[in-house]
């Protein structure tokens, strides 16, 4: 169903009343800044339960507690859906992977064929890029944190054979592992993840293009038998926040976002790779096992994901992607 704006308005608006109704509060008590964020990810999922509460925990620690913000996840408004409510500023601020909103841009998901170096990141322009872009759509960029230094990896519910690899299989993916997926013989369907599991109980999908973090939270390991070697790409989580909200703030204020936001992009790249080792011995211990890809195909794995990324970003934001690249390729960063 189309989202509509002026409906979320009322009920917001609505909940709104009703809480500082009831809570006798009133706007002149509260917080100087109360933000609400939308999520992409329930609480209890990996990417946001190790990324969304440390990012508030730094906002509110650097702001003295002047800072605080809320949280609202895909129950609200779901994961596809969240770009427009964040532009028309229901929410204040949106923490999701920007695959999930290609349909309008993707230049947020090129970041996955970029090299996980956050510093380097900043200094070759990356993140000044990213950031000019989505604040023509009315949207300032806060924070690109990743979950870890490799990103993804293809789950199974039978072992690969031969090549090609994914040969005859339908998988799911979003729109960033289709090409590839293409590539290695495989047929891609986008969906929800949390219509995933279902998928691959009753054999809908064969296969699902996931992170190295999540499919233990997922369970998919009660359901399928296979993970997939080699890994590959990284996960470019993203933090935006309403442009005309941000431009409202003070700047002491938005000091604060963006030293958090650059703060967590350091914390959140060794935290991940500590993590995806756990859960690979996890997922192991629950009975999973390794299937790999042949070495021929291992071997143009980066390239695939890299160049279908690009195809994608192109294909949807033409130039812009284009430049977007060369800025990247320039220093050394992607394929």
């Amino acid at each position: 169903m189309k989202f509509k704006i002026s409906k979320l308005l009322r009920t917001a608006t609505a909940i709104a009343v009703v809480i500082t109704g009831a809570s006798g509060v009133t706007m002149s008590s509260v917080a100087a800044e109360e933000l609400s964020m939308l999520s992409g990810f329930s609480p209890t999922f990996a990417w946001y339960r190790e990324i969304g509460p440390k990012f508030i925990d730094l906002v509110n620690e650097k702001s003295g507690g002047d800072t605080t913000i809320t949280f609202n996840g895909p129950d609200t408004i779901p994961t596809f859906e969240q770009l427009e409510p964040l532009q028309a500023g229901v929410f204040d601020l949106l923490f999701t992977h920007p695959a999930y909103h290609s349909g309008t841009t993707a230049i947020g998901l090129a970041i996955d064929a970029i090299d996980v170096d956050p510093v380097k990141r900043r200094e070759a322009g990356v993140f000044d890029f990213i950031d000019a872009h989505y604040q023509k759509l009315g949207v300032k960029l806060l924070s690109t944190p990743s979950t870890g230094t490799k990103g993804f990896r293809y789950y199974l519910r039978e072992p690969i054979t031969g090549e090609k690899g994914l040969s005859g299989r339908i998988i799911r993916g979003t729109v960033s592992y289709h090409p590839m997926i293409k590539a290695l013989g495989g047929s891609p369907l986008n969906m929800p993840v949390s219509d995933v599991y279902t998928a691959l109980q009753r054999g809908t999908v064969d296969g699902a293009a996931w992170g190295l973090t999540g499919a233990a939270d997922l369970k998919w390991y009660e359901i399928i038998e296979y993970m997939a070697d080699p890994s590959f790409g990284q996960v470019g989580i993203m933090i935006f926040m309403n442009l005309e909200k941000w431009n409202s703030l003070d700047e002491k204020s938005q000091n604060v976002l963006l030293e958090a936001g650059e703060q967590l992009e350091l914390d959140s790249l060794t935290h991940f790779d500590k993590l995806q080792i756990e859960e690979y011995d996890l997922l192991l211990e629950k009975g999973m096992k390794l299937t790999s890809f042949s070495d021929a195909e291992t071997a143009e794995f980066e390239r695939l994901w890299a160049e279908g990324v690009w195809e994608v970003a192109t294909d949807k934001s033409g130039d812009d992607a284009r430049a977007f690249r060369k800025l990247a390729k320039d220093a050394g960063m992607t394929r």
